[in-house]
């Protein structure tokens, strides 16, 4: 299972503010503790002065605005779970690499995360065009991900940490020397989506030469190039 850090992403909304209203009631409270509050005449008195305080208030913040959550966006399905699922779980390692290549600092490490980020994508767009080589990525998704963004979350907190020990330093030079490794694994895993794609090319070119060799032999007879070609190096002899 592949496990990230979601962010939520955030709106600015107005609402109406509920100061007012608290003024209002308030109005009533610190009446009732300074005054009498038995009479018509009072409540009366009370209510038009809690109306008056509710108007103003109104006036000066009937509206706030507020930070909230974007509603989750309702992602469209293609029919086949399984494909879903990478189609999900592809989209949220993409974009925790973001997330961590923007917290790491290391030039060449934020450098091949840009390239694992592109590597990603393709591979994933392969897949969802041709939902056959899903099996072909199973042990990608299943461990090579997970595993690489493991090692990078590893990374994000050592430079976090701000340490230069032994074991810290250690850590963070065998991950930027696994680096070049992950780069290369997530290429092989491209160029083998391209597998079957090139077999086809090849087989299709084998099939047309041979077809052209053919064709140009059956034009060759049927205008009597064969035997004028013949006939030439006889006369030449």
């Amino acid at each position: 299972m592949i496990s990230y850090i979601c962010q939520n992403i955030y709106e600015t909304v107005k609402r109406r503010s509920t100061v007012p209203y608290y003024a209002a009631a308030g109005t009533w409270v610190i009446y009732a503790l300074l005054f009498p509050l038995y009479r018509v005449p009072h409540f009366l008195f009370v209510a038009v002065v809690s109306g008056v305080v509710f108007f103003i208030m109104n006036a000066v913040c009937g509206t706030v605005e507020v930070t909230v959550p974007d509603p989750p966006k309702k992602e469209e399905s293609t029919g086949n779970p399984e494909l879903d699922k990478m189609i999900k779980d592809g989209n949220l390692a993409i974009s925790e690499m973001k997330r961590l290549n923007d917290s790491i600092k290391d030039a060449k490490i934020s450098a091949d995360i840009d390239r694992l980020e592109d590597l990603s994508a393709k591979i994933f767009a392969q897949v969802k065009a041709d939902p056959k080589k899903l099996p072909q990525i199973r042990k990608f998704m299943n461990y090579y991900l997970p595993t690489t963004l493991k090692l990078l979350e590893n990374y994000a907190s050592f430079e976090e940490a701000g340490v230069s020990g032994e074991n810290l330093s250690q850590a963070k030079a065998k991950i930027e020397k696994t680096m070049d490794s992950i780069v290369a694994g997530f290429e092989h895993q491209l160029d083998e989506l391209y597998r079957t794609d090139a077999m086809d090319v090849n087989s299709d070119i084998r099939v047309m030469e041979t077809m052209l060799r053919r064709d140009t032999a059956s034009a060759a007879d049927d205008f009597g190039l064969g035997g004028a070609a013949v006939q030439r190096q006889s006369e030449e002899e």
